[in-house]
């Protein structure tokens, strides 16, 4: 088994850094972050490093170092191989049935029963996040939440309760949906089977 030393001081500034698209790299540590409902000190704590350095490697301005990089994704419960895939060509425009990323929520943070499926990956280069939410029978989102943005949902599926401000829309199959993000929202499937609805927002919020 081949072990990772700790870098001498003759390894000056190369300390195994990390060589690839920081950016790419920043946007999937920052989305298996979000996915889980872990705050950037949440995440740090746990990968042993300082809060400020995680924002940065996020942003794309810094690199982790290796022995860093298996700390984080040991923390995300991910790992290194799916942080440096490449989605380049055919596969960087064309998402195929049964390939894309299926995510569940943190019941904690983003409600009970509910799992996105990824139409447009995650990317610092997106203005736009779409995802299919699949919503079990009895299930609703952690709300209400407010943020910046603008919102337009089409439910394909099911029967749902969708709740902005004060006001209560009751929607099923076929129904579409618009509204400002800094309205309180939040939604729940009230029919007996599994509800989904095709959502687009922006800016990108998880």
């Amino acid at each position: 088994m081949n072990m990772l030393k700790p870098p001498s001081p003759s390894d000056g500034s190369r300390e195994d850094r990390i060589q690839s698209n920081p950016v790419r790299l920043g946007a999937r540590l920052k989305l298996a972050r979000q996915t889980r409902g872990l705050t950037l000190k949440a995440l740090a704590q746990a990968a042993e490093c300082s809060e400020s350095l995680l924002s940065k490697i996020e942003n794309g301005k810094a690199s982790p170092s290796l022995p860093m990089l298996h700390r984080l994704v040991r923390a995300l419960d991910s790992n290194i191989g799916w942080m440096f895939e490449e989605t380049d060509g055919e596969e960087g425009v064309v998402f195929r049935a049964g390939t894309r990323p299926l995510i569940a929520l943190d019941p904690l943070r983003r409600g009970e029963g509910i799992s996105l499926e990824r139409i447009i990956p995650y990317s610092a280069g997106h203005l736009l996040q779409c995802n299919i939410h699949h919503i079990d029978a009895g299930g609703q989102s952690a709300g209400p939440i407010q943020h910046v943005g603008e919102e337009v949902g089409y439910v394909l599926v099911g029967e749902i309760e969708l709740m902005i401000g004060d006001k209560t829309f009751r929607l099923s199959a076929g129904d579409s949906f618009v509204f400002n993000s800094e309205l309180a929202h939040w939604y729940r499937n009230v029919g007996a089977e599994r509800a989904s609805i095709f959502w687009v927002n922006t800016p990108p919020t998880f």
